[in-house]
């Protein structure tokens, strides 16, 4: 007599669906919910893309979301729609990817400062920068350069600039980008070791910062390439060294700061990478098609020109390799936090 037998049905006792119903209607739901979850991955993406950028517009991280906007939007076949979301040297964006539906939908604009050097800075972030995103993809190298105005400081090369800083003690303010970001931590760094008394000025961004040396109320910045090349080129500049181990193709004439040969500059190297994260939960399925539509974008010879044309270098990771990035770089600027004893203004 089988289970679908009238007889079967009558003379079972209630216990057994008690427990067989329940049962089967949880394996269906299990199976329904993999069901929706396949096809919500496969289907990815059916709606626009929010990146999610902590820096204003025009700054260095902008310049580079907007190099892969519209290409990747047609990769994937839907709008990349940029969300400005500033402030607290990239926290902000953060904190809102980190509580945001891990569907693929709302992505971070990551640096190597928001996933990297904030956390050793900021003792009390309202998330982890590992365990609450998922390494997508990284874009670029980005190297910084040691950018003076010649009318606050009137030196000509690396040496000169130590020497004179050293010969007034408290005198010279330097600008970043912000507290924490990467422009604070290659001055702080440069500063502890060499010995340098400056005076920090944080500003809210890229565009505050340049202006605040174009202007002479700083003397100096360790900026981006690619933020200081069009003044450098007008004559408004003077770069004195690139923060890479390498020279930086398109400012070639500009030495590295590590060849200098200056107490304290052996094996410096300051650069740091840009990228894209999504919320912890996200479906791997997902994750990878981005990857792969980053991937396709920067390989365009048209992106890897324009990027390198601005002093930057293209960075192509899988998600894991990208982890492995993002993990090794946090421990890195941890012990250079400790270090150069670097406290948030």
């Amino acid at each position: 007599m089988g289970i679908d037998s009238p007889d079967c049905l009558h003379t079972m006792r209630p216990s057994f669906f008690r427990t067989w119903i329940p049962a089967a209607a949880a394996a269906l739901a299990t199976l329904g919910s993999a069901a929706v979850l396949a096809a919500d991955a496969t289907a990815w993406p059916h709606q626009p893309v929010t990146l999610i950028l902590g820096f204003p517009a025009g700054s260095g991280v902008d310049v580079i979301a907007r190099g892969v906007q519209e290409p990747l939007s047609q990769r994937l076949g839907q709008p990349v729609i940029i969300d400005y979301k500033s402030g607290a040297a990239g926290n902000i964006g953060s904190e809102f990817v980190a509580r945001a539906k891990p569907d693929g939908y709302t992505l971070a604009f990551g640096t190597a400062a928001t996933h990297g050097s904030n956390a050793a800075l900021y003792k009390k972030l309202p998330f982890d920068v590992e365990a609450d995103f998922v390494p997508v993809a990284p874009l670029i190298d980005v190297s910084n350069v040691l950018t003076i105005n010649p009318n606050v400081i009137n030196v000509r090369n690396l040496k000169e600039f130590v020497d004179e800083v050293k010969a007034h003690p408290g005198k010279y303010n330097y600008a970043s980008t912000g507290n924490g970001a990467g422009t604070h931590m290659a001055f702080a760094e440069f500063n502890a070791r060499l010995g340098l008394n400056m005076v920090h000025v944080p500003y809210k961004g890229g565009p505050e910062a340049i202006t605040s040396v174009l202007r002479g109320e700083t003397c100096c910045i360790m900026n981006q390439v690619q933020t200081v090349l069009p003044h450098y080129k007008a004559g408004k500049v003077r770069l004195l060294g690139v923060t890479t181990a390498k020279p930086v193709e398109v400012v070639k004439e500009v030495p590295t700061i590590a060849s200098s040969g200056l107490p304290g500059t052996k094996g410096f190297d300051s650069s740091i990478w840009f990228g894209i994260f999504a919320p912890k939960g996200t479906d791997p399925a997902i994750v990878s098609k981005l990857n792969q539509a980053v991937r396709e974008v920067l390989d365009l010879p048209e992106v890897r020109t324009r990027f390198e044309s601005q002093g930057n270098a293209i960075r192509i990771e899988t998600p894991d390799q990208f982890k492995k990035t993002v993990h090794n770089d946090r421990l890195k600027w941890a012990q250079v936090v400790k270090d150069a004893k670097i406290t948030i203004d």
